[in-house]
């Protein structure tokens, strides 16, 4: 039998979220019986012909609908675009629809993660506009509690709807201290969520 796995699915401009998905998968990395899977979504062409290439130049290998269906547990990432999820990523979740009527992804956990270029760019609704289609989906929501001081004692990203990383334009990919131990904790709550839902 395989090792079930938590994805962490996402979509990165300009690698914030890139950099968060790492952290996120070294926390489910850090729970026994179970793995991580980093995956990411192709960017949308404003030309509808265009086709982007089947493996990208670079970074995490494009998402397929069965690694979706398959997974034990789900982590969303996207940078926060006027306070919602980025198009490429909500491309990919409207073509879920099949996995929706046939319920593959009822009563597993997910999470969600994002990044903004200011401290009031939309976090938090981004994380929520991610929530909205998992509930869709029949998935059980996992945001972070306060147990986490970071949480508490963050000057940067960190929420409780799900970690979050205040990008600058001169250190973009640059996570504070805070940020990284929100994005590991993230992902050790969703793994850990995942091994006790599946039992």
């Amino acid at each position: 039998m395989s090792t079930p796995y938590v994805l962490i699915l996402f979509y990165s401009r300009h690698g914030s979220v890139s950099e968060m998905a790492k952290y996120i998968a070294r926390g489910v990395n850090s729970v026994n019986n179970i793995e991580a899977k980093v995956r990411q979504v192709p960017p949308v062409s404003e030309i509808s012909e265009a086709i982007a290439d089947p493996i990208p130049t670079d970074g995490a290998p494009y998402v397929t609908l069965d690694e979706l269906t398959d997974c034990a547990g789900l982590a969303l990432g996207s940078p926060s675009y006027f306070g919602a999820m980025a198009a490429p990523l909500k491309h990919f979740i409207d073509q879920t629809s099949t996995i929706w009527m046939t319920g593959g992804l009822i009563d597993k956990p997910a999470c969600a993660f994002t990044s903004a270029s200011s401290m009031h760019g939309g976090h938090e609704q981004c994380l929520q506009s991610m929530m909205t289609p998992l509930l869709h989906h029949g998935m059980i929501w996992a945001g972070l509690p306060y147990k986490h001081k970071a949480l508490i004692n963050t000057v940067t990203g960190g929420t409780p709807y799900g970690a979050s990383h205040l990008a600058t334009a001169t250190r973009e990919n640059t996570l504070s201290k805070d940020e990284i131990s929100l994005c590991e904790a993230q992902g050790k709550r969703i793994a850990e969520l995942a091994l006790k839902l599946a039992n």
